[in-house]
């Protein structure tokens, strides 16, 4: 057997397993909608038997998996249900020819069948067949449940039969040897007359009639069936088939004790009565298990048919520690046999799950590492991804987040495997997210701005890292420069030197394709991508609102009373109003601007860059009245140390004025050919003053032409005059300019205000400013 069930657990010993196809063409949709209700009924309630018989369904399985029935019965076919699509009775020969062919991949394991045909109205199928049964369309197959139960009753059938053949072998008979594929080489040339040999069919097959108890729903003959196998096939040393029994008297041990079961369909479980009854429990104690037999209770062939002779000679049930003890004896049998691999990795994943419900965390973890280092034979990529994701599964299970999330991200890097033609760019992506909270990583900046940084940040570095190379891949920019961003700024303090450059650069390259944006970005998932302020580049150490001039300042005129009436109460004084007065007198800042006035804010800012950092359209952010920014751009050196930076703005209406921050450009791709700066001027009228601008040229290609403009802005309607004269003629003659050269120009600033036929000439003389 070489396809491993990631998805066993231990009361899986106790079902009967039915493959549910498809037969003919019929839509994906269609079949899994009618296997979804086969499925659902896992178990039944047998009323003459009084037992419940549980069913596992599977819509694809191995062949060579069945082959392995007599080893442990739950692994055998034993029920086929095929699902076909009919509009006319003249294909249901067709269709029942493909269903027969169906049949014959399992037809040495199967106990019954069953053809379930849909789509045929007012036609008489062929009622000849009594195993196939057929439905007008997929809304009106109200009797699908029911004939299910049927079908699984006949199942219970032939198996109660098969028990009862097996358990009541006569005297003298010769019991058949049950072996494995590969075995069946190895006992060629033995003499069938030796104890050795006798005892080994004994063994294997008290083994395997536990096994038809357990899932005939006899639980108490089970546990007496395996204890027994377990002191036959160890005298033999038949280890792998002793390894089997001491599984099985597990599995029987956890489904007493844990009825509502240890996999993760456990939900779906009828909870059971014990079947043990009530003095069996009373008197149980942990312990290694002994089992006291009479040897007369024995026939002549080993095999007793009133299996009920033995019980209360043995403690049947292990207690919960001594299933685990067994589970580790199983396995370690197990490993003897190279060709057993995929028995002790299904064996080991059961343990898991038991040790889960047990809350014993560090024993699970022992198993699983076991896991890790089973050799199996050459595994498939798809194969790989399955291991590695179930492996997170159960560590997830056992609260090993972050071992979880490295099987997870492993599991994630096998979808686009070298060896993988087309790359499963979108599933490694998905997968990846799915790890972020076991690394202790949020993809939301707030969350690293409170407290100190939890988490290994080299780790979570390359898991972003990662996430950028698969948004890449995958198409999708915008993604890669989100993820980017939020590494820059959330892992600054953790990267290099180089580190940050090449970051950096990245950004610059991906941005200049696809511009990063404050929206969120949600993803297929529902997950939402908050957007990722850059608060560290640059660095704000402190904030100052610069006071106007004194000529400036506003006045408060008082009262011609000369009193300072409220109009908030009808008091002379309130506490209440008082207090509230001064809370709110505390929350603000003793300040005023003027409306239409330039107001300043100096900030100290910080470059943590190992390189030049631009700084683009850098202005004020507030609230409360309407405010007019007036970027600013500027060019912080390596490493600056505190750098001061003035920030201004024009408020255009009255009122209280919360500055919340600031906004500014960074890393944005550089042009080639056009270079803006904003510079704020305050000059008088008849003031005047040069403006010396420097250009570089920072591109590869020699500058041609340049180009000077210039646009006056006002807030009242008002002529003013020439303001800005400038010369090109000595700048022009050093063009074209090379790749890394500067040049001056000279712009010449002269205040010309003209005041004839203005009223209020006093109020005005303010107005006169000019912003280049």
């Amino acid at each position: 057997m070489s396809v491993p069930d990631y998805m066993q657990c231990a009361e899986d010993h106790q079902t009967l397993l039915v493959v549910v196809q498809s037969v003919g063409v019929i839509k994906s949709e269609s079949f899994f909608n009618i296997y979804k209700r086969v499925s659902s009924v896992c178990h039944v309630n047998l009323r003459n038997a009084q037992r419940t018989l549980y069913i596992r369904y599977r819509h694809h399985y191995p062949v060579e998996n069945s082959e392995w029935g007599d080893f442990q019965t739950h692994r055998k076919v034993v029920g086929l249900i095929c699902i076909a699509e009919c509009s006319s009775a003249k294909d249901l020969p067709q269709i029942s020819l493909k269903f027969d062919q169906q049949k014959e991949a399992y037809s040495s394991t199967l106990y019954d069948s069953r053809l379930f045909v849909f789509g045929l109205q007012g036609e008489v199928a062929d009622q000849a067949r009594i195993d196939v049964v057929s439905y007008s369309g997929y809304d009106d197959c109200e009797a699908v449940e029911k004939h299910l139960e049927d079908f699984i009753e006949s199942l219970f059938i032939v198996l109660e039969s098969k028990r009862l053949d097996r358990t009541s072998e006569k005297s003298g008979e010769k019991i058949p040897l049950l072996y494995v594929p590969y075995e069946k080489k190895d006992f060629v040339g033995l003499d069938p007359d030796s104890r050795h040999y006798k005892k080994r069919c004994q063994g294997r097959m008290r083994k395997h009639v536990g096994d038809l108890s357990l899932q005939a729903g006899m639980l108490q003959d089970a546990l007496v069936h395996y204890h027994m196998a377990v002191e036959l096939l160890r005298a033999v040393n038949d280890f792998v088939w002793l390894g089997a029994a001491l599984e099985g008297l597990c599995s029987a041990s956890v489904i007493h004790h844990y009825p509502a079961g240890t996999g993760s369909r456990s939900s779906s479980r009828k909870i059971q009565s014990s079947s043990l009854s009530a003095d069996m429990g009373k008197g149980h104690r942990s312990g290694a298990q002994e089992v006291l037999i009479d040897p007369g209770a024995l026939s002549t062939n080993g095999i007793n048919m009133d299996a009920s002779t033995e019980i209360g000679r043995a403690k049947n049930c292990l207690s919960p520690e001594d299933i685990i003890e067994k589970y580790k004896e199983a396995i370690s049998y197990y490993g003897k046999s190279k060709t057993a691999g995929v028995i002790e990795l299904e064996a080991c994943v059961k343990a898991v799950r038991v040790l889960a419900i047990q809350k014993k965390s560090m024993e699970a973890s022992e198993f699983l590492q076991n896991v890790v280092y089973i050799n199996l034979r050459q595994l498939s990529e798809e194969e790989k991804i399955q291991r590695y994701s179930v492996l997170s599964e159960l560590y997830e299970l056992i609260g090993f987040h972050r071992k979880s999330s490295f099987f997870k991200r492993v599991a994630a890097m096998q979808c686009v495997a070298p060896s993988i033609t087309d790359p499963g760019w979108k599933a490694c992506y998905k997968l990846l997210l799915e790890t972020l909270p076991g690394y202790s990583l949020s993809l939301d900046p707030k969350d690293f701005s409170k407290g100190p940084h939890k988490g290994w940040a080299a780790v979570q570095m390359r898991l972003l890292h990662e996430l950028v190379y698969a948004s890449r891949r995958m198409g999708n920019p915008a993604l890669a420069v989100r993820h980017l961003s939020f590494l820059l700024q959330t892992m600054l303090d953790f990267l290099s030197d180089q580190e940050k450059k090449d970051v950096a650069q990245s950004l610059e390259s991906y941005t200049s394709k696809c511009p990063g944006t404050m929206e969120p970005i949600v993803l297929p998932e529902g997950l939402k991508l908050p957007p990722v302020p850059f608060t560290k580049l640059p660095i704000v150490r402190s904030v100052e609102l610069l006071t106007l001039p004194v000529i400036l300042k506003p006045h408060k005129v008082k009262n011609l009373l000369g009193q300072k009436i409220s109009t908030k109460s009808p008091f002379i004084y309130s506490p209440i109003i008082a207090h509230n007065r001064s809370e709110e007198k505390g929350k603000k800042i003793d300040f005023q601007w003027v409306q239409g006035d330039v107001c300043e804010v100096q900030l100290m800012v910080y470059n943590p860059m190992p390189f030049e950092l631009r700084v683009e359209t850098m202005g004020l952010l507030t609230s409360g009245v309407e405010f007019e920014s007036l970027p600013a751009a500027l060019s912080l050196p390596a490493e600056s140390g505190l750098y001061p930076v003035t920030l201004v703005g024009v408020p255009r209406t009255t009122g209280q004025i919360t500055v919340n921050g600031r906004s500014a450009h960074v890393l944005q791709p550089s042009s080639k050919d056009e270079v803006s700066t904003h510079v704020s001027v305050q000059l008088f009228n008849g003031e005047t003053q040069k403006l010396v601008i420097k250009l570089e040229n920072i591109g590869t290609e020699p500058l041609e032409k340049l180009e000077v403009t210039s646009k006056t802005s006002h807030t009242k309607e008002k002529l003013y005059g020439d303001f800005l004269t400038w010369d090109l003629e000595e700048t022009l003659s050093q063009f074209p300019l090379k790749p890394g050269k500067t040049v001056l120009f000279t712009v010449n600033i002269q205040v010309k205000l003209d005041f004839s036929c203005q009223e209020n000439l006093l109020q005005d003389l303010n107005d006169g400013k000019i912003f280049l």
